[in-house]
């Protein structure tokens, strides 16, 4: 049994590390250099920092004789981890103008090959180290792709990096259904079985009042309605500081969407397009999504009773990324859906579960330390790679942000 899981762990690994190198294979010098906002890092910063996170964490650490493959690298490529010491200014990145993009893809490889030799002689708690590397870079993957996007649509050439023939439309879908529960206790949070980050436990219950769940998410045509109704320019469905962001920032419809000759198109990794009104709305931030909430006479659900709701549902089902292809969410398929397309944004603050203690160490920073000021989002989207998330998966931005492919699922209270 050992030498079964240690084999799907090395196999694991390299189709991880093979599909990041895919994911950015089309990309110039430059296009893998540029940052275009602090929240995103260019593409070399991405695949550099996943290979650090693997060199420092397991190799040095745990594999006696490893020596850096260059000195120079922690500095640069170390993201928030304190206790790794000093490091390169995130909103920077985009100033690592060396090593090159080959120079890191050599530093990568250098990484694989010393890690593949050394995993068979780890023991089971660095194995568990380089499952949590695993999942990071599927985090990471995600990550590359949403940055690559705002990258291309600063561009004013607006190149797709996946090409693709025109979209055939498809019929709207019906109305929305709901899924109801009634008053229960239930519990949330990860049950031990397989992997799960540290914040998605401990595993507890909790009281959930009755409620419903749309059994589906907001479409691109719904949130047309809420634009032509005056929804950006109406204070009265807007949180106060989701307000003062669409006035400050002049904020007028998702981010990506423009009108051209009076109709409604969106940016995609695709390049630009006609808006699909079948489609699901994505890329909204939280007060967005709040806002929409307020004016269809809803309300964002809770974690807790979009996890209980989910947990029927398949985590690898749905519209999520298998491959360096075409990337986008689709319409939604009829019937209940809770994975891919988009992450669904929730009501609920990212805070600690009940009993929830951070790892020892360096490690332990990676999930602990953001509990504040950020609401959870729930679910994967068409970039989430397909395996990356369970019903207990929480992601999680600050109520502004909405470069992610995110979206929105109603509820009600019954």
């Amino acid at each position: 049994m050992a030498d079964r899981n240690e084999h799907a762990l090395a196999e694991g690994f390299h189709a991880v590390r093979d599909l990041t190198i895919a994911l950015a294979a089309s990309l110039s010098e430059a296009d893998a250099t540029v940052q275009s906002m602090e929240d995103a890092s260019p593409a070399k910063w991405h695949l550099a920092h996943t290979t650090w996170f693997f060199e420092t964490f397991v190799l040095r650490d745990h594999v006696r004789g490893y020596r850096l493959h260059d000195a120079r690298f922690p500095f640069l490529f170390n993201s928030y981890y304190e206790a790794e010491g000093r490091r390169h200014a995130r909103a920077r990145r985009g100033m690592i103008t060396r090593p090159t993009l080959d120079e890191v893809r050599t530093y990568r490889a250098h990484v694989d090959e010393a890690l593949a030799a050394a995993l068979p002689g780890l023991p089971p708690e660095v194995q568990a180290l380089v499952e949590l590397g695993c999942h990071h870079e599927q985090q990471h993957q995600e990550l590359l792709v949403t940055d690559i996007l705002h990258l291309f649509s600063e561009n004013p050439l607006e190149p797709a990096l996946w090409p693709a023939a025109c979209k055939v439309p498809v019929a709207m879908p019906g109305p929305v259904g709901w899924i109801e529960q009634g008053e229960a206790v239930v519990e949330i949070g990860h049950d031990g079985g397989g992997f799960a980050f540290d914040c998605e436990g401990p595993r507890h219950r909790t009281l959930l009042a009755p409620h419903a769940l749309a059994d589906r998410t907001v479409t691109n045509g719904e949130w047309q309605a809420f634009i032509a109704d005056g929804g950006y320019a109406s204070p009265r469905w807007w949180l106060s500081d989701g307000w003062a962001w669409v006035q400050r920032e002049g904020i007028e419809a998702p981010l990506y969407w423009e009108q051209r000759d009076s109709a409604w198109t969106r940016f995609g990794l695709d390049g630009r397009r006609a808006l699909d009104p079948a489609a699901p709305v994505t890329h909204v931030s939280f007060y967005e999504a709040d806002a929409y909430a307020a004016w269809a006479g809803a309300r964002l659900p809770t974690e807790a009773e979009w996890e209980a709701a989910a947990a029927a549902h398949d985590p690898t089902g749905g519209n999520q990324m298998d491959i360096a292809g075409p990337v986008e969410p689709r319409p939604s398929p009829s019937g209940p859906a809770f994975f891919g397309d988009v992450w669904e944004w929730t009501g609920s603050a990212y805070r600690p579960y009940p009993g929830f203690h951070a790892a020892e160490g360096a490690v332990g920073e990676y999930n602990g330390k953001f509990m504040n000021g950020q609401f959870v989002l729930r679910g994967g989207s068409c970039a989430t790679p397909r395996g990356h998330v369970r019903p207990s998966y929480r992601n999680f931005f600050y109520p502004h942000q909405r470069w992610q492919f995110t979206g929105v699922r109603l509820a009600k209270d019954l």
